[in-house]
């Protein structure tokens, strides 16, 4: 199986419901770096597994969605615990739907899985993988 990885950073802020989160129950920042892992089994015609450039356009765009936001406040996470496990989805779903929709060039179509994983920092990190 090939791999390529891009990476970008993200931060925002949010607070969590129910006791296993303690302190983080109330408003805090997270700065996270994300990796996007696109792979598939072979390599496409021009000998790549996806164009980098249009990777790392569309990462870059799905998490500028997030950038500088208090997710409290956006409407489509209201009573969702924001966690990095979900957030971990929700970027590796958007980036799927970015795949299907040609955003990463014809030969992206021959990808056959994504990986988000979002670092909380150097020593704890999750992630969502997903087939295409």
């Amino acid at each position: 199986m090939f791999s390529v990885t891009v990476r970008e950073h993200f931060m925002i802020a949010h607070s969590f419901h129910g006791k296993v989160f303690g302190p983080a129950q109330r408003l805090h920042g997270a700065t996270y770096v994300v990796d996007a892992s696109f792979r598939r089994p072979e390599l496409d015609a021009d000998n790549i597994v996806v164009d980098i450039g249009l990777a790392t356009t569309e990462l870059k765009r799905v998490v500028g969605e997030f950038n500088y936001r208090n997710l409290d406040d956006e409407s489509e996470f209201a009573d969702i615990n924001t966690s990095t496990e979900f957030l971990a989805k929700v970027i590796a779903d958007r980036l799927a739907d970015q795949v299907r929709a040609g955003a990463l060039g014809e030969g992206a179509h021959g990808l056959t899985g994504i990986t988000v994983t979002l670092h909380e920092s150097h020593i704890a990190w999750a992630s969502y993988e997903r087939l295409l």
